[in-house]
């Protein structure tokens, strides 16, 4: 296929391609352009298939992963500087098979069924890149396509039957058909029977897909204390929030990230303040710990549940920590991250597992700690195992003036709805927001600007979503027609190279020797 002339020069494709991958990000907040999604990988695959070879697609893939996971985690710069950069070339590689396969089924004048395939492979594709990145190692679900679409009720159903997963898969499907329709006209049928498809199935999901079975009110209040210097300025600015809210009638107050700066068992006086709080609030309180261990060794993150006579002993340690920013991987290697940014000086550790705390009230919640809760499976076990509740406890104080908080706040709109469950998300510094088990907001946002206290009746349901029930069936069926594609595609391409080679002969066969009849003699010798 002919390159278009805007295309010609080498850097100008080159920057076209990065700027077409990074796109996507006015879909997500603070933009929240959602409806923008649908058709903002369209440019990146236009220019894709016009690639002369194989290889300057797969160059393509790299250059538009780089432009995409560069502007999802622009708010880095400031921190990690140029690591930045090297992290985004590095994930951008994730990108290169994908890149190849729109080539390989939208390259040229494709039929209309390799139009139909594409449909089903590119999207497939896209979901297990999704499904690598979110290993914590590589970064984590950050930016998963599907989570631009938080705030579309229709999406959020799909969430319930198929996580995150479903919602992308879906978002990716109508961008191919998109670009089939502004560049391959001869192949409409098949695009447009796709986005019909595509209009039909996230109705039904809609209109039929089942809905929570709200179950009772919890009253939870969420402590929001503002940007502080140091944690005890930081503490006495959540104790003196928390005391407003007496009287209240709650069943639990929240805390965020990192809102307790020094180790309760050695700062007994700081758990005997607290639990002052929760005797005057009559409720418990759930704060989290940023220090030392005094038990074991290293730092650790935890939320801990005090209540009126101290900490109950319900403890939750977090599991998945931020790359860069609380561990560095493979240290021996990259630890020279921490002189050209703000990388952790040492990595913190790890918990062992998820857990459920009872609140005293007989509410179950499941605790999550920031970063967390980006992945779905994580809300998913805790709603298995019986939470009622979703928490995460989240700062985002280093970020403040970036689209980070709006990002990060949105996130708990679609763990609710894939699990069922209302959650809360409770900051330090704002965003903080609260959801109900469809993954509809609940009251209003608290913006980085403020510093207060919010109460929230949140509803509680007991059903279980198909997500919850069924897990992440949405990847395992791409792996399965990823591998049907290429079983199928390997096997066209056997049979044309046995056509090629049958053509290739030159001139006639030979002809076959005459046969011999019974009555003809053999030839005498001659004396």
């Amino acid at each position: 296929m002919k390159t278009p002339d805007w295309l010609a020069s080498p850097w100008r494709r080159r920057l076209a391609v990065a700027v077409a991958g990074a796109l996507p990000v006015l879909a997500f907040p603070e933009p929240s352009l959602w409806w923008f999604a649908y058709v903002a990988l369209v440019p990146w695959m236009l220019i894709v298939r016009t690639a002369p070879t194989g290889r300057r697609a797969v160059y393509d893939g790299w250059l538009g992963g780089f432009g995409f996971m560069l502007a999802m985690h622009h708010w880095l710069l400031p921190n990690l500087h140029v690591f930045t950069f090297v992290l985004a070339a590095l994930l951008g590689v994730l990108w290169t098979p994908w890149a190849w396969l729109v080539r390989r089924l939208l390259a040229g004048e494709p039929t209309a069924r390799r139009v139909a395939a594409a449909l089903l492979v590119l999207p497939s594709g896209w979901l297990v890149i999704e499904l690598v990145r979110s290993w914590q190692g590589l970064g984590g679900p950050w930016g998963l396509l599907g989570s631009s679409q938080w705030q579309v009720e229709p999406a959020l159903r799909l969430a319930s039957l198929g996580g995150v997963w479903l919602i992308s898969f879906l978002v990716v499907a109508v961008n191919v058909a998109v670009t089939v329709l502004v560049a391959i006209r001869p192949a409409r049928i098949p695009a447009v029977a796709g986005l019909v498809t595509a209009v039909i199935a996230t109705s039904a999901a809609w209109m039929w897909s089942p809905r929570p079975d709200e179950d009772g009110l919890a009253r939870i209040a969420v402590v929001q204390p503002g940007v502080t210097k140091g944690p005890d300025n930081r503490f006495a600015r959540e104790e003196a929030l928390t005391r407003q809210l007496a009287g209240q009638d709650l069943d639990l107050i929240v805390w965020g990230e990192s809102s307790v700066g020094y180790d309760l068992a050695e700062r007994p006086d700081l758990a005997d303040r607290i639990a002052a709080l929760s005797r005057e609030t009559d409720s418990n309180i759930l704060v989290n710990v940023d220090a030392r261990r005094s038990d074991r060794p290293g730092i650790y993150k935890s939320s801990v549940l005090v209540g009126p006579d101290g900490p109950t002993g319900a403890r939750y340690d977090k599991m998945r920590l931020v790359p860069f920013g609380e561990y560095i991987p493979a240290r021996s290697l990259l630890g020279w991250a921490t002189s050209v940014g703000e990388a952790a000086g040492e990595d913190r550790r790890r918990g062992s597992g998820q857990v459920v705390m009872d609140t005293g009230g007989g509410l179950l919640v499941g605790p999550m700690v920031c970063f967390e809760s980006a992945f779905p499976d994580m809300s998913r076990h805790l709603a298995e195992d019986g939470a009622e509740l979703l928490l995460a406890q989240s700062a985002t104080s280093t970020f403040q003036q970036s689209w980070a908080p709006e990002q990060h706040a949105s996130l708990a709109a679609l763990r609710a709805a894939e699990t069922g469950r209302p959650m809360v998300h409770a900051t330090l510094t704002g965003v903080s927001a609260v959801y109900d088990p469809s993954g509809d907001r609940v009251g209003s946002w608290l913006a980085t600007s403020e510093s207060t206290t919010a109460v929230y009746e949140v509803p509680l349901a007991d059903s279980t979503t198909p997500y919850v029930r069924f897990g992440d069936w949405p990847v395992y069926a791409a792996l399965l027609m990823l591998v049907a594609w290429g079983a199928s595609d390997g096997v066209r391409a056997v049979r044309a190279v046995r056509v090629r080679l049958g053509r290739g002969r030159t001139g006639p066969p030979p002809p076959a020797p005459p046969a011999r009849t019974s009555r003809e003699s053999p030839a005498r010798p001659v004396r």
